[in-house]
This record gives C-alpha cells, structure tokens and sequence, in this order.
C-alpha cells in the first residue's frame, strides 16, 4: 500500500531529481496539457503584439485626431478669412454703391449744367442774332447799298400791305418769320432801262447753316409769287460749307464779314428783267 510516508519520501525524490519530475510529467499529462505552456507562450506573445499594436493604433488614432483638430483649426481660420472677405467685399460692394450715386449725382448735376450753358449759349446766340438783324436793320442802306439804291428796310405792316390778297395766310405768316425785307431800286441796270424796285429776302444768323439758305430761298419765292422782284440773301458773321453748297444751287445771295457772294447768278435766276 502506497501510504503518505511514501508520497512524502516520492515528492523528496522528485525535488532532488528533476530529470524524474519531466518523466513523470510526460507520463501523468496528455500532450495538449504538455503544450499549454507554449500555447501560453504564444499567446503571451501575441498578446503583447496586439497590445503594441493597439499602443501604434492609438496613437496613430492620436496623431489623426490631433491632424482633424489642426485641419479643424485651418478650416475655421479659413471659414473666419472668408466672413472677412464676404465683410470687405460687402463693404466694397456698398462703396461701389455710394460711387456710382455719387457719379449719377455728378452726372445729373453735369447734365444740369450743360443744360444750363445750352440755354446760356442759346440765350446768347439769340442776342446776338437779334443784335445782328438789329443791326442790319438799322444799316440796311450800308449793307444793301452796293446792290439798291434808295434802300429802305420795310416794317411788317408795309409787307403784309404788300402781299395783301396774293397769298394764303399760312403763306403770309411763314413769311412775316422773315428776319428782314428790304427793297429799293436795282443799281445796276442794262444802259436805258429803268431800274426796277428789288426787294430783299434776308434770313440773319451769327453762323448761317443750311437751313437759313433754305429759309431765305423759301420766303423769297413766295414774295415772286406775290408780284414782288424778290432776291434770296442769306447774311451773317459766318457761313457754313453747307450753306455755301446750298447757296449755290438755289442761287441764294450769302452775305458775310462785309463780302457778298453769288449775286450775279442770284439775279440771272430770280429777276425777270424787261
């Protein structure tokens, strides 16, 4: 009988022969308990290696959440930059604003005051212009001298006597518009024959264009229509290239800085003489 005495004794034996001890281990335990230890082992090692994987994994998760909170860093200070700019540009967009009222303002107030010379320039050229028939007016027999004799400058009523009857009344009317009707007897005649009363129809104008051309030729047809020898004249400190064009195919007289032009085919066109 195995007693205690002798597990006592078997166990002494053991510890003094560890070779004993492997052998008995082997004979006792089944090799899946013999190789626990390894698997332990193994085990160990791969939990170390999970661990420090898990340490690598943490702390790349650390430098990820540090590069997020940069990059959340960067996209709040851009996201700032921007309401800054959004700022400026709205602050640009209002001053924009203010410059293009202010320009509409000097604009306006630049039209204002264009609008203001033109009626200065026109109010002038008016005075001047009326100066200018005044003056014609007045020195009828001066500038006209050279062309009547016994010039007169005839007034309105003595016209209007003039044309009484021989003429509709929108005729009559377009032609007391007329700046100036003067008449008396024609210089110059052929050697024998009497001089006949010419009259004079004179549009006046600072610069005369076109259109004081036209007018002149207009008025003056309507006084031949009238009865009355009537010669077109166009007078005045200047004379237009268009006026001088249209002078010459009507045959208008032009007058200007004391010359007078035009005159012979004036009365070749216009004057019937007997």
């Amino acid at each position: 009988m195995f007693t205690v005495e002798d597990f006592h004794d078997f166990v002494h034996i053991l510890h003094e022969r560890p070779e004993w001890r492997e052998e008995l281990r082997r004979l006792v335990l089944t090799d899946e308990i013999l190789e626990l230890p390894a698997l332990f082992r193994d085990l160990a090692e791969k939990v170390r290696g999970l661990a420090e994987a898990q340490q690598r994994t943490e702390r790349r998760v650390e430098e990820l959440a540090e590069a997020q909170r940069r990059t959340e860093r960067r996209v709040e200070e851009l996201a700032e930059a921007q309401r800054r700019t959004e700022r400026r540009v709205e602050e640009l967009a209002e001053a924009q604003q203010r410059t293009e009222r202010r320009v509409e303002e000097l604009a306006e107030a630049q039209r204002n005051t264009e609008k203001q010379v033109q009626r200065l320039t026109d109010r002038v050229a008016k005075l001047d212009g009326r100066m200018l028939e005044s003056e014609y007016q007045r020195k009828a027999a001066s500038y006209f001298g050279r062309l009547l004799r016994n010039v007169r400058a005839a007034d309105w009523d003595e016209l209007e006597d003039a044309l009484a009857g021989r003429l509709s009344d929108e005729q009559v009317k377009d032609l007391l518009s007329l700046d100036l009707a003067v008449y008396g007897r024609l210089r110059d005649a052929p050697e024998g024959q009497e001089r006949p009363e010419v009259w004079l129809a004179v549009e006046i104008s600072v610069v005369v264009d076109r259109e004081d051309v036209k007018r002149a030729a207009r008025r003056a047809d309507l006084m031949r229509r009238a009865g009355l020898k009537t010669l077109p004249v166009a007078a005045g400190e200047r004379v237009t290239e268009g006026a001088e064009e249209e002078a010459e195919r009507q045959a208008v007289i032009l007058m200007s800085d004391g010359s007078m032009a035009l005159v012979e085919e004036a009365m070749q066109r216009h004057l019937v003489m007997p």
